[in-house]
């Protein structure tokens, strides 16, 4: 059976997954992201990329599946990764409310010395929560460990007046695009349900 292989520590990913019908083994990259350049869309897909090379220089056996992501949140055309501090998730709050921006997720797919790579990307319209609602949703610590400080699939869901796109992908992984990505590797995904 091959083996499927997140390259990734969001524990959003891997419930994802595993609700989707997958059991993967998690590898953590340990890829630094700080120093990462360019647009949303080249610094999510680059970043995808390392985490997924990393790990599979680490593994021992080639039969494995790896799929490693990066999200980052983009709006006005600068990109938003995880906050550095609560003041930060305050300011980067306080810039999204009753905005729109774009979650955009790097993808990378590598399997027997093949890899395939893409970006998907879903329109995300914020609320505009209070000062209070805010201060509230920081300190519950959710908004600290995710990208553009927010989340779809839990306490930040009720921020969220709605999205144009993809679900999984706000999510941290858009599991079509999965599905697309390995069948350009000739693998089905129904075969590496678990």
């Amino acid at each position: 059976m091959t083996r499927l292989v997140l390259a990734s520590q969001s524990p959003a990913r891997l419930a994802l997954l595993r609700a989707a019908g997958f059991a993967p083994e998690v590898v953590v990259s340990g890829v630094d992201e700080s120093g990462a350049t360019g647009t949303p869309t080249e610094i999510s897909l680059s970043l995808a990329q390392l985490k997924c090379r990393a790990v599979v220089a680490t593994l021992s056996a080639p039969d494995a599946v790896v799929v490693g992501c990066d999200s980052v949140l983009e709006i006005d055309g600068v990109a938003y990764g995880k906050p550095k501090d609560a003041a930060d998730a305050i300011a980067r709050w306080q810039l999204m409310a009753g905005r729109t921006g774009v979650l955009r997720t790097g993808h990378c797919v590598v399997f027997d010395g093949r890899e395939v790579s893409a970006v998907a990307s879903t329109t995300v319209r914020f609320a505009s929560p209070s000062g209070d609602e805010i201060a509230a949703y920081v300190a519950s610590g959710e908004p600290l460990y995710v990208a553009g400080a927010f989340t779809i699939d839990g306490r930040g869901s009720i921020f969220v007046d709605g999205i144009d796109g993809d679900h999984t992908n706000v999510v941290g992984l858009s599991l079509p695009l999965f599905r697309r990505l390995l069948a350009e590797l000739g693998l089905s995904a129904v075969e590496l349900w678990g």
